[in-house]
């Protein structure tokens, strides 16, 4: 056996582990087609096997050369079965449900695909960049509860989103934060739930991984504290770079907020240039929270105010209040002192609370831009079926531009969710990634689907959704 000394994969195969000798690399289903790709090698040629789930015969399709397939004329809403052969060669027997998603498909997972079950049965953790050589990059973590989760997954586009490929696979890795800074690309994220909190670098656009650096350790164990974060923005103020993370779990009944840190100017990939507040934990005495049980804040996103403070705007449990939602809160972060614990300030009326959004400042109007789960009723405080743009002038104020996604009259709470988007801006359009559970998913939370979309024209008082 060889030692990893790269983080990256063409594909990441455990040992003794059955995953078969092709790799079906990405899938992307649709009405009635089922799009599949796979890792070729030179000169191979391939046989496409098929069948609806259940039947007893394999459709073959014979002669494919270019490592990539459409099954098309298939039923709507129907599961299909299906594998990639060369010679005696073959990959393991993918699933797929086909049915009308929403954007683009960037990847697909059925609930009881075994491919990564190592890690887990559906794609979380979206993010989505601009690599200086002009393409779009799209990560998402493979997660399950109690399960390793622990494997990330990069594609690329170079039509602006059009269409999308498979690039690579980090392991291990898990709520990836994908940044350009000097040029270069950066993932920022976990080993696994609640496990050491790693940095690594690829100097050729997302091909290829050195090992990773070890910032901080974590417990790696879903029942024990450990470092727990969102992908977010990467924010850079006076020469230094921010983000949020957290230091808690589940099972213990908290996380306490925290800023990790690093002068832009010094090397990332260095463990003691970062620097890391120490954690705090949420207090129901503070002014302005409410005096209800609260298992407190989650999935910061850090934000420069008009005034030019620096907060961590952070996702906020209220479903024991009699409000059962409406507020993020607002952290300030000491600028002067990057180890100085954060400092609670205020609530803020946002109504998406429940779910994890990201807070981006327009460079050209100096408004701020959120995708929220917009909430509207008190009693569904989970529901992640409504995807709203919101837009406020002072960072406290919040107004509605338009909302993306609304399907609460047409699809139950329990089977339907767009959450947990990340957006970044550039010129008139906002880029974003969503995690999206639809057409036959586990659950809401357990997503299907990583789409991709597009809002041009947002400054406008007519946006649009592509």
């Amino acid at each position: 056996m060889q030692k990893s000394i790269d983080w990256n994969y063409s594909w990441y195969k455990p040992f003794l582990f059955e995953c078969g000798d092709i790799y079906i690399c990405r899938v992307a289903p649709g009405k009635e087609y089922v799009h599949f790709e796979w890792k070729t090698e030179e000169g191979a040629v391939y046989s496409i096997h098929y069948r609806k789930r259940g039947d007893e015969q394999f459709i073959t399709v014979d002669g494919i050369t270019n490592g990539e397939y459409t099954l098309s004329g298939l039923e709507d809403l129907t599961d299909y079965e299906f594998y990639v052969s060369c010679g005696d060669k073959k990959s393991i027997i993918r699933l797929a449900r086909t049915g009308k998603a929403v954007g683009t498909v960037v990847n697909y997972l059925h609930p009881d695909d075994i491919v990564y079950d190592f890690s887990g049965r559906a794609l979380c953790s979206p993010c989505v960049i601009r690599h200086p050589n002009g393409s779009l990059l799209a990560s998402m973590d493979v997660f399950a509860p109690e399960r390793p989760q622990n494997l990330c997954l990069l594609f690329r586009s170079y039509d602006d989103g059009k269409t999308w490929h498979h690039l690579t696979d980090l392991f291990p890795c898990y709520w990836p934060a994908m940044f350009i800074h000097n040029g270069e690309l950066y993932v920022l994220g976990v080993s696994t739930e609640y496990g050491d909190l790693l940095i690594g670098k690829s100097t050729d656009g997302g091909e290829t991984f050195g090992a990773p650096t070890v910032i901080l350790r974590g417990s790696c164990s879903n029942k024990d504290l450990g470092t727990h974060k969102a992908p977010q923005n990467i924010y850079f103020k006076d020469g230094r770079l921010y983000t949020s993370c957290e230091w808690g779990s589940w099972s213990r009944g908290f996380h306490a907020a925290s800023v990790i840190s690093c002068d832009a100017t010094k090397d990332l990939l260095d463990a003691s240039n970062w620097s890391i507040t120490y954690p705090v934990k949420y207090d129901s005495s503070w002014e302005g929270v409410g005096d209800f049980p609260s298992t407190g804040c989650i999935e910061g996103t850090v934000v420069e105010a008009p005034d030019g403070k620096l907060y961590n705007v952070m996702r906020y449990d209220m479903t024991q209040s009699e409000e059962k939602f409406g507020k993020v809160l607002a952290y300030e972060i000491n600028t002067n002192d990057p180890t100085a614990p954060l400092k609670f300030s205020h609530a803020i009326n946002l109504n998406g609370n429940h779910s994890k959004f990201m807070i981006r400042r327009d460079e050209l109007t100096g408004d701020y831009f959120s995708i929220i789960n917009r909430l509207t009723d008190k009693n569904r405080c989970c529901d992640r079926r409504l995807v709203s743009l919101m837009r406020s002038k002072d960072l406290e104020n919040w107004e509605l531009v338009m909302d993306l996604f609304d399907y609460r009259d047409i699809a139950l709470e329990k089977d339907v969710g767009f959450q947990y988007i990340f957006f970044f801006i550039e010129n008139d359009t906002i880029y974003f990634q969503c995690r999206t559970a639809l057409n036959g998913a586990r659950n809401f939370h357990d997503a299907n689907y990583s789409t991709f979309h597009k809002i041009k024209n947002f400054r406008d008082s007519s946006p649009i959704l592509e």
